[in-house]
């Protein structure tokens, strides 16, 4: 286990997230990461999705813009620019295709893309379809999010987005407290956390680990997924609501 100064700008180092193409996975905080990570970034941001999502948030970007078509390559002029794409559902925009965010990050001006690469409907814990995520191939990093609020919680559809996937890979039944284990289990598996990561970095991140007991309970979750994976060396613990490091996991 390995101790980082709480600084912002070690937590975006901590997450691989300092710059390049990231993109967010899973469920419990992908939004407001999205958000800590661009508002903590000294240079130029693009937040986008390949998938439909609530709005964004204006108060945390300076500019949104619709990308009409695969020619529509616009930069626009704010600092944190999020790109989406036309929808008829209420209160949601659209996500772009590979194409569309290769254009936007090969414009050369940003320094940072931020992808939320899959939904969960605002819950807690996801398990991925099979069609899930979208993570365009030229990604540098991938965040696997997942909640430390879960815990020791029932797992229902009230925490769990595909609550039923959520059991098959975690070796659970629904209605059953999720303990660590169980959640160390989707951080490290190719049918959870792992899906369709290609070759990119991976950096889980543990959230809404705001005081020392769900500290602890999510430190032992860091701890088994790293014996059960070598596909990533290192587990976030943070709140990123407060753009606060708690603890870095390494083995």
């Amino acid at each position: 286990m390995t101790m980082l100064a709480n600084h912002e700008g070690d937590l975006a180092a901590a997450l691989g997230a300092s710059e390049g193409v990231v993109c967010l996975v899973g469920a419990g905080g992908k939004k407001t990461t999205m958000y800590a990570l661009a508002a903590i970034h000294g240079g130029r941001v693009a937040l986008s999705s390949t998938a439909h999502m609530y709005r964004y948030d204006t108060e945390c970007v300076d500019q949104v813009m619709t990308v009409a078509g695969e020619g529509d390559n616009r930069p626009g002029d704010g600092r944190v620019v999020a790109f989406a794409g036309p929808t008829d559902t209420a209160e949601r925009v659209g996500g772009l295709t590979t194409e569309q965010l290769s254009a936007i990050w090969r414009s050369g001006r940003f320094s940072l893309l931020l992808i939320k690469a899959d939904g969960a409907r605002a819950r807690w814990i996801k398990a991925p379809a099979a069609y899930e995520p979208l993570i365009p191939a030229f990604a540098d990093t991938v965040i696997p999010v997942i909640s430390a609020r879960v815990i020791g919680r029932t797992l229902s559809s009230g925490i769990a987005h595909r609550g039923e996937l959520v059991a098959d890979v975690v070796g659970a039944t629904l209605d059953e407290p999720l303990r660590p284990e169980h959640l160390a289990r989707l951080l490290s598996s190719e049918r959870g956390a792992l899906q369709k990561v290609g070759d990119s970095l991976v950096v889980p991140l543990i959230n809404m680990v705001d005081d020392e007991p769900t500290r602890r309970r999510a430190e032992a979750v860091a701890q088994a997924a790293l014996a059960a994976t070598t596909r990533f060396d290192r587990v976030v613990l943070a709140s990123m609501r407060k753009r606060q490091l708690i603890d870095v996991v390494t083995r």
